[in-house]
């Protein structure tokens, strides 16, 4: 029986939200262990949060630094970190970790910048580690099914992708007494990097839109816009797309958007069909043939092994965000097993985003910020 790898956390301490969002994906599976973490760089909040979650107080660390090099000397060390800090330590804590041989799972975007994306991809291939990005949305059965779609021909040539992410919890002015407070990090540019709508969940709908169509483009036209008075960053995003086979497409993203909780969505529209995906409704996946009716796909009743393989329950048994997050948490898994044993990756896991597709959303971070400060001319996207 192959026993639980060896979990580490850095972040997620009490009051983060994605923190137990990460734990209880990890956990859904039974593929892993928290065993160590650096919870807060604060020692008593770092304790505090420990105890919380039950761990250990003496692998409880509040210097993730320390915590690598402690660990990676231990038999019983960690052996994947997951990173669930704001944007501007992905990076730093990535390369601490797998400078000593630990595999990494690093919450999205990969980094601040282009150069670091690179660097991080660079050291993940000479330390032969996984390095998974958890773009959650990628996890859901009928995403993986809507991909298989496309790689089977069934739309035929691609010709238009239209994908938007539309939140509204950042709509209310600066200092309001919700999420919109001027101390949250998402607002802060030392923190969260140049982008702020634009890294938070452009990036997320650049990736669906790449994982899905199976197409990088490669130019684009961007504005950044910024509604609310004294944000420092972004808050809406809107973005058009030129792909290398002809196809075109349409981006927005926003914080902005009145009455929206989490709106990601995506449309393919090719020679001989359309896909529709809707993340507030994700056990459906809608697909009209040219001419014909639209059909409603769901779990269960489709016949991919992409679509199985990320699907724990019969037909008609909701799933959502937590299990399309632990799906990451699985194929992360498979993919670290197979490493660890010289072995080459399972065609199973082989959709799990990771470093590559962290370095495409960094490059496509940049370029909208160029295009955007050229007065939204066509710009290339240069991974």
């Amino acid at each position: 029986m192959q026993r639980r790898l060896r979990l580490g956390m850095v972040g997620g301490g009490q009051g983060a939200f994605i923190g137990s969002v990460h734990r209880i994906a990890a956990r859904l599976d039974d593929y892993y262990e928290l065993v160590a973490a650096a919870l807060s760089s604060d020692p008593t909040r770092a304790a505090n949060s420990a105890d919380a979650i039950r761990l250990d107080p003496r692998r409880s660390y509040s210097d993730y630094r320390e915590m690598a090099r402690q660990e990676a000397a231990r038999p019983d060390g960690v052996e994947v970190v997951a990173i669930v800090t704001p944007n501007y330590l992905h990076a730093p804590v990535a390369t601490a970790f797998l400078e000593v041989g630990i595999h990494v799972i690093c919450d999205k975007p990969l980094g601040i910048s282009l150069k670091e994306g690179r660097q991080l991809a660079a050291l993940a291939l000479q330390k032969n580690r996984v390095f998974a990005l958890t773009h959650t949305y990628t996890g859901y059965p009928m995403v993986r099914h809507a991909r298989a779609m496309v790689e089977a021909g069934d739309l035929g040539d691609l010709r238009l992708i239209q994908v938007e992410y539309s939140q509204d919890w950042l709509a209310a002015s600066i200092g309001s007494a919700n999420t919109g407070a001027a101390d949250n990090w998402h607002n802060d540019p030392l923190r969260s990097g140049p982008g702020g709508t634009l890294a938070d969940v452009g990036t997320h709908a650049y990736q669906m839109a790449q994982f899905i169509s199976g197409e990088t483009p490669t130019q684009l036209l961007a504005e950044l816009h910024t509604f609310v008075p004294g944000r420092p960053l972004d808050d809406h995003v809107q973005v058009m797309l030129r792909y290398a086979n002809g196809a075109r497409g349409t981006l927005w993203a926003s914080q902005v958007a009145t009455g929206c909780e989490n709106a990601v969505r995506i449309r393919l529209y090719g020679s001989k069909a359309q896909l529709a995906f809707n993340q507030e409704n994700p056990n459906e996946l809608w697909f009209t043939p040219q001419g014909g009716n639209a059909q409603r796909l769901t779990p269960g009743r489709v016949g991919s092994a992409a679509a199985a393989h990320a699907t724990r329950l019969p037909a008609g048994h909701p799933e959502g965000y937590i299990e399309a997050f632990a799906q990451l948490y699985v194929d992360a898994a498979l993919q670290i097993m197979a490493v660890n044993a010289g072995q080459s990756i399972p065609e199973a896991a082989r959709w799990l985003t990771n470093v590559h597709d962290g370095v495409a959303g960094m490059a496509f971070i940049e370029a909208v910020i160029r295009s955007h400060e050229n007065d939204a001319r066509w710009t290339d996207i240069a991974c």
